[in-house]
């Protein structure tokens, strides 16, 4: 569980909530290098100065904007509910309801992405989930023994981030995956939970 973070009084009001996605936006689509602190102010209608006093610095917004977006996921993967059954068939589940909802939140991936600029350990929460239901597999002689799980659930993670943050290089980098780009995030999600779930498997 991310531990919850509490916003100072200042940050909880309406002109702080209309800087932070003024900064989501900027961020996620410029990166930390490319935003500008005077385009965030300007679009949330606020002037620089209040962005550094609420912030203290163009990091200090960033890491906000990080903490919140990692909070939004891991309110999103609590709130998933993954059917009783077979440790395997549960990981399945568990992967394809990320996959699902990153692919629904594209601007979320991007700034996650970027998460090694911050203290934020956003996907920390998804690798424990995974952790524990292969761990719970190996209990049951489902999944390998000889399988380390911190390592598998970050390499399952890895297969689905990845591939959402870098879709259209992909697709223009193979050209029969291009050619097929509408539906290549379904065959790509599909053909990445066989090859985990093979990969752990102990049959």
């Amino acid at each position: 569980m991310v531990d919850e973070i509490i916003m100072p009084p200042k940050l909880n009001n309406p002109r702080a909530l209309l800087i932070m996605a003024a900064a989501r936006d900027e961020f996620a689509k410029r990166g930390f290098d490319g935003a500008r602190v005077e385009r965030i102010a300007r679009r949330a209608r606020v002037n620089k100065q209040l962005v550094f006093y609420y912030y203290h610095s163009k990091r200090g917004l960033f890491q906000a904007v990080v903490s919140e977006a990692a909070r939004s996921l891991e309110e999103a993967l609590a709130g998933v509910a993954v059917a009783e059954g077979r440790p395997l068939a549960r990981l399945r589940e568990a992967l394809d309801a990320q996959f699902e909802f990153l692919a629904r939140n594209p601007d979320l991936v991007t700034l996650l992405m970027q998460a090694g600029r911050s203290d934020a350990r956003p996907f920390a929460p998804a690798i424990r989930r995974l952790v524990v239901l292969l761990a719970e597999g190996q209990g049951l002689g489902e999944v390998r023994d000889d399988l380390d799980p911190h390592l598998a659930a970050a390499q399952a993670l890895v297969l689905m981030i990845a591939y959402l943050g870098l879709e259209s290089l992909i697709a223009t980098s193979a050209r029969p995956l291009g050619s097929d780009e509408p539906a290549l995030a379904q065959r790509w999600k599909d053909a990445a939970l066989r090859l985990v779930l093979e990969g752990v498997s102990a049959r």
